[in-house]
């Protein structure tokens, strides 16, 4: 029985090798590549496949929030460059059954594709360690919410419109994240949310 995969990374070159080399292995046809997030859903109902791989860092949407997505239409599995120990935790809480690193052969990714097929999971043993490591994100939905949207550039009136939150309550909530993360300043807790993936 033939594997039936979708691609989904950004850049052009990588996805394109990486079809052509899992279209070389035994029993897996790439039936469909996208390079934004936002393209995801769409492809996934169009060409049915059996497992999406996905990029983490996608325009249009990330990687996880088009996990979130497609997980009740197929397996997921998620390849990152990024190596944030919350991706994998928020990996895992989106469906994802299949977490490794670009660095994998093609080779590991064709046994990450089959294992999640079958119903197994495949996580790449450093960034397992590394997210057990970090624990998890000492943040409230609400404050990530915030800090996301002040890390692009909106301002307390505008976060406070989008989370139809008043703007004293969002200043005590980015507060609040700047406590959590020891940061000095609203730029720094933004950095090291991102940076532990919590965002």
């Amino acid at each position: 029985m033939t594997t039936r995969v979708l691609l989904a990374d950004d850049e052009h070159l990588i996805r394109g090798a990486l079809a052509a080399l899992l279209d070389l292995e035994d029993g897996i046809e790439v039936v469909a590549q996208v390079g934004r997030g936002d393209q995801v859903l769409a492809a996934v109902t169009e060409h049915r496949p059996d497992v999406a791989v996905l990029d983490i860092e996608m325009p249009g949407m990330d990687g996880l929030s088009a996990a979130e997505q497609i997980s009740s239409q197929c397996k997921i599995v998620i390849l990152t460059s990024l190596g944030r120990p919350g991706y994998l935790r928020r990996a895992m809480a989106a469906g994802v059954s299949g977490f490794l690193g670009k660095d994998a052969s093609a080779e590991e990714l064709a046994m990450a594709i089959r294992k999640v097929q079958s119903g197994g999971r495949y996580l790449d043993a450093e960034l397992a360690a590394a997210a057990m490591a970090a624990g998890d994100s000492p943040l409230t939905d609400r404050e990530r919410d915030a800090l996301r949207l002040a890390g692009d550039g909106a301002t307390i009136a505008r976060i406070a419109g989008e989370l139809h939150l008043t703007e004293g309550t969002v200043r005590n909530y980015l507060s609040s994240a700047m406590t959590k993360l020891n940061a000095q300043n609203r730029l720094e807790a933004i950095r090291t949310a991102q940076r532990m993936g919590w965002l």
